[in-house]
């Protein structure tokens, strides 16, 4: 499948129109100079045909951060079939374009000069004034305005290759089939499941500068996202996938979070998509910055995954330059993320590439974990005998009784109690049978849903 860069100077419109070829919002635009800094990539119908098409963040050199952007920027354009640089039209030419123009052409690819922001008839004699780039395709537009994007898409779809038809389909006669012995066939077939999906979605979440993004790319093995020592480097979330054993491992880097009153400009529209993308996650990998003291901060972006019951493990990153030994630090762990009890721990270092390979093995055993589904007799024969060791503390004079137990869902594993008076189970007791589950069932790195219900309830909030 063919892909379609768009390169530029910071704020020319280039995710505005990567927005507008996409048909939906998918990379944050803003005012700010410099909004996109990682390469996003998304899947699109150009003239019926499909192709990739990437957004790159602005080709700038006025600090270590957009330096490591603009390459980034520059080698996605290199590797790409088709470029399109993106230029503002409400702006002179300027040197470092035209250098940017000829560097790109001289890969012999095919190559279109876009003039953006002419948003009238009026302004079309300023987009004359970049003749002297000498390109043999010019297309002056406006992205807000959707005006000359269509002959823009057209001249990419002629790059695109055509679709092969499929053969149709030559149905045999069946005649001669006994259709009731095919019917009788699969009468005492048990029904299946609904096919589990091979893809794991897994979210890096952590405060700005703890290394997530280094640490996507030792997961994924290459240079995938933009690294550098400024605090607040990524802003869209990046994703990138690897398959791993039999699974589809799907990682998304997500902003670095900071205390709600030091959030400036673009990081607000990060924190969005940071809770947006965490509704959609499997499993969150939280990073901590192993080289220094645990802050509040980590403690409330800990609480995103538990709010949104994900599976969850906790990476100790930076742990080649640890302040504490192990024990005393996993020690002060587990005292202030008491919530994630059951999230097992690893020392890594991103930077480094040391113990990340373990951190993929660990993924596919917690989601299994998220994913199971326990017997319902199991599940009873267990809460029999627990109800039997301790008894359930009474209502007043009442007696409290479980009659029945059963799991509904997964990812996490929910699980329903039939009671006879279900608002008198006391949370400790409810945590006592968690604690059950969790001797008696492999639940490493996922939270249990357990609910009580009177018999005959129906709540539609657990959808059963």
């Amino acid at each position: 499948m063919k892909t379609i860069a768009i390169i530029g100077l910071p704020n020319v419109g280039k995710s505005s129109l990567f927005n507008r070829i996409a048909k939906k919002r998918i990379a944050i635009t803003s005012d700010f100079s410099g909004t996109t800094r990682d390469i996003r990539d998304h899947e699109v119908i150009i003239a019926d045909k499909p192709c990739i098409i990437l957004d790159t963040g602005g080709l700038d050199d006025s600090n270590e951060l957009f330096t490591n952007v603009r390459i980034k920027s520059m080698e996605a354009a290199t590797k790409a079939d088709i470029i399109i640089l993106m230029v503002d039209g409400k702006m002179l030419p300027s040197v470092e374009e035209k250098k940017i123009f000829y560097a790109l052409q001289s890969h012999k690819k095919p190559i279109a000069l876009v003039i953006n922001k002419i948003d009238n008839d009026k302004e079309i004699e300023k987009a004359w004034e970049f003749g002297e780039f000498g390109a043999d395709k010019v297309f002056p537009i406006s992205v807000s305005h959707n005006r000359g994007v269509s002959a823009l898409l057209d001249w990419i779809g002629s790059f695109l290759p055509e679709i092969e038809p499929e053969e149709p389909k030559i149905e045999e006669d069946n005649e001669d089939i006994d259709i009731e012995s095919l019917l009788a066939l699969g009468e005492d077939e048990p029904e299946k499941e609904e096919e589990e999906s091979n893809q794991i979605n897994i979210g890096i979440v952590g405060r700005v500068n703890v290394g997530k993004s280094s640490l996507l790319n030792a997961l994924v093995g290459e240079d995938r996202a933009v690294v550098s020592s400024i605090a607040g480097t990524t802003i869209d979330p990046v994703d990138e996938y690897i398959d791993y054993e039999d699974k589809r491992l799907n990682f998304i880097d997500t902003a670095g979070l900071r205390r709600r009153g030091k959030i400036e400009g673009i990081e607000k529209f990060a924190l969005m998509r940071t809770n947006d993308m965490l509704e959609g996650a499997d499993i969150a990998l939280l990073v901590l910055d192993g080289s220094e003291p645990f802050k509040e901060l980590d403690e409330r972006i800990a609480n995103l995954a538990d709010k949104n019951n994900l599976a969850t493990i906790i990476v100790l990153n930076k742990w080649d330059k640890k302040c504490e030994s192990y024990e005393k630090t996993l020690e002060e762990l587990r005292y202030r993320f008491k919530f994630l009890a059951y999230a097992p721990v690893i020392t890594v270092s991103a930077l480094n590439k040391k113990r990340v390979y373990k951190i993929k093995d660990m993924i596919l055993d917690v989601y299994k974990n998220y994913s199971q589904r326990i017997p319902t007799s199991k599940l009873n024969a267990l809460f029999k005998e627990a109800t039997i060791r301790h008894h359930i503390p009474g209502d007043k004079t009442k007696e409290v009784k479980i009659y029945f137990a059963t799991q509904y869902d997964v990812k996490p594993p929910k699980i329903v109690l039939v009671m006879n008076r279900p608002k008198a189970l006391h949370f400790s007791y409810k945590r006592y049978l968690m604690n059950k589950l969790r001797e008696e069932f492999k639940l490493e790195g996922s939270p249990i849903l357990l609910f009580a219900r009177k018999k005959g309830e129906r709540d539609e909030s657990l959808d059963i």
